[in-house]
């Protein structure tokens, strides 16, 4: 059994919303969804398809229909930084219950450890109801850092998340 399967329980659900006008335009391949989407799969979740749409309002959009289908996981890339169609997290803020602020300064100090450009990095972590939502950078590398930051502590937030209070 995965760490992110539940005991007694179907795997977890997980989405991912990929932020790129470009890529939703198909100027270019999103490179992001699939290390992403590949990850959550690595750590025992069924995943939906990977959604690449454009900057700003679509983001939020995406992010309220996945939210529909209660997955445990929701994991963004792109639009986190301070072009001013970087929208993510202003769209994914006024989803969240409750912030998980821990998380993303790991993230940014991993980041930081490699580029300072990771201090530039504005996304959130928290919790919508039962859904642990993450804010990660566009680039492949910046993902994969963040993905080896929640590595760790992937199984145990959901743990939490679905009211398992094991320590």
């Amino acid at each position: 059994m995965s760490a992110c399967e539940p005991q007694g329980h179907s795997p977890r659900t997980a989405g991912v919303v990929i932020a790129s006008t470009r890529a939703a335009a198909g100027i270019y391949a999103d490179d992001t969804g699939p290390v992403i989407v590949d990850w959550l799969r690595e750590h025992g979740f069924e995943t939906f398809p990977a959604m690449v749409v454009p900057d700003g309002e679509p983001v939020g959009a995406a992010l309220r229909a996945l939210l529909t289908q209660r997955p445990a996981v929701v994991i963004t890339s792109g639009g986190t930084g301070l072009s001013p169609d970087d929208r993510t997290p202003e769209m994914t803020l006024p989803l969240l219950d409750r912030e998980i602020p821990g998380i993303m300064e790991g993230i940014r100090r991993a980041g930081a450890a490699k580029t300072p450009m990771a201090m530039l990095s504005r996304g959130h972590a928290g919790a919508a109801g039962r859904t642990f939502i993450i804010n990660l950078p566009g680039s492949p590398k910046g993902v994969m850092d963040g993905l080896a930051v929640l590595d760790p502590v992937i199984g145990h937030l959901c743990d939490q998340l679905e009211g398992s209070h094991g320590h």
